[in-house]
């Protein structure tokens, strides 16, 4: 999970969402009404630039533990045409018609008549049909005994309608039985990944505007295509110079242990053999450990070695200058 986690922070689009997370901007992302399509996320829709991909998108974040989610709706959709864009009816048990009237049942507590609330009506006044006697004072000397319905089709009475649903797109009425739902959620960063991910934005940040400083154009992530025709992406590709383009990539590999393994010297080495770039830079934080030292030797990757980002940078400046 934590390299699953690790390999996603690399992508450029994971990056901005995160970002919007740690910055403060968003603390939930919440979906958003929508009379055609249920519910959307604008944001993310902004991000990826394709609505098609945000399921997918949030989906692979849940697996991997960067973002967490709770049930925020269960929206209904067309069983016929698929459409979001439902309505409710109360229907009568009878014969299916939505035109009821509902009323509320009203008693007489002296009396003990208990009727419908029109029965009572006399203009701006309550009267007991049964005793005619006025009523004044609610929860007195009368109470509400409940609702009831009158079907002006059937012209049936009855206390309790039935749900149905009318589909204002295709004109369809259907019951809960054939009703589709589904489950929306509302989503939140995960504790762990806003550690991981807070780690690693404060070594890139101080990087990428160090190297800006420095006259470089800077993309984090950056992503670089390679001979075979394949795109690799870099925790960070910076360009120097504008009629020879000299070509940096840096990835930054931190772990809680000791030592960092050998294996980001591994996969950088693919990439950078595809890529070949000018410079190729791995920051291990704290360290790398002695097999990885040797591997970057031989693959002609310079290693920087570092416990924090004003370590990273005094290397930098060594190695750029």
């Amino acid at each position: 999970m934590k390299e699953k986690r690790a390999e996603l922070f690399k992508k450029s689009t994971v990056r901005i969402f995160l970002g919007k997370f740690l910055s403060g901007e968003i603390e939930k992302l919440e979906p958003v009404s929508d009379p055609k399509y249920g519910y959307r996320y604008p944001l993310l829709e902004s991000i990826l630039g394709d609505p098609s991909l945000v399921e997918d998108f949030l989906n692979e974040l849940y697996e991997a533990g960067i973002i967490e989610r709770e049930l925020y709706d269960k929206p209904i959709y067309c069983p016929s045409c698929s459409s979001a864009n439902v309505s409710m009816r109360y229907s009568c048990p009878f014969c299916q018609s939505f035109d009821i009237e509902k009323s509320s049942l009203i008693e007489h507590i002296k009396c003990g008549y208990i009727g419908m609330e029109k029965e009572f009506r006399k203009g701006s006044k309550l009267i007991c049909p049964g005793c005619s006697e006025s009523l004044t004072k609610p929860d007195i000397d009368h109470r509400k005994a409940g609702i009831w319905c009158t079907c002006n089709n059937c012209e049936k009475s009855f206390d309790i309608p039935i749900p149905t649903h009318f589909c204002r797109d295709c004109h369809k009425s259907f019951l809960f039985e054939e009703a589709v739902t589904t489950d929306v959620y509302a989503y939140r960063l995960t504790e762990e990944a806003r550690r991981e991910a807070s780690f690693d934005w404060v070594f890139t940040a101080p990087i990428v505007k160090f190297l800006e400083s420095k006259g470089m154009e800077v993309h984090s992530p950056g992503l670089l295509k390679g001979k075979s025709g394949a795109e690799h992406i870099f925790n960070i590709v910076a360009f120097k110079g504008e009629i020879t383009r000299e070509v940096n990539v840096i990835d930054i590999a931190i772990t809680k242990d000791d030592e960092v393994s050998e294996q980001p010297i591994i996969a950088m080495f693919a990439k950078i053999y595809d890529v070949t770039p000018d410079k190729a830079y791995l920051i291990a934080v704290p360290k790398m450990n002695e097999k990885g030292k040797k591997m970057a030797v031989s693959y002609n990757i310079i290693l920087v070695e570092a416990k924090d980002q004003t370590q990273v940078l005094k290397a930098l400046e060594k190695h750029i200058s």
